[in-house]
């Protein structure tokens, strides 16, 4: 599954910084500027879902991965695991913020 969390990355990171040159923060104009991506720019509609799908699809990769993870008995290499579980709790507050602060 590293392989396929490499390509969900480069995919959010990718149509993220496309979908943020569209993005207005002011709240007065916030709702019609995904309209605008949506309607106006071209292919925009595909970018937002591939952006949108693309991060549940990333976090079902990870879930796969820790899974994987606690069937090997990776949980026994304590440095290994423990960096993940940092990793992990990065993404998260990550995807947070991502998802709250606009």
């Amino acid at each position: 599954f590293g392989s396929l969390l490499g390509l969900c990355l480069i995919t959010q990171i990718l149509t993220g910084l496309l979908l943020a040159m569209h993005y207005t923060a002011d709240t007065t104009l916030a709702f019609s500027s995904v309209a605008h991506t949506c309607r106006n720019v071209q292919y925009g509609w595909l970018l937002r879902n591939l952006h949108a799908n693309g991060a549940s699809f990333f976090f079902i990769c990870i879930y796969l991965h820790i899974g994987r993870g606690f069937y090997y008995g990776s949980y026994l290499y304590k440095e290994t695991w423990n960096t993940g579980v940092i990793l992990l709790l990065t993404l998260m507050a990550t995807a947070f913020v991502g998802y709250v602060l606009p």
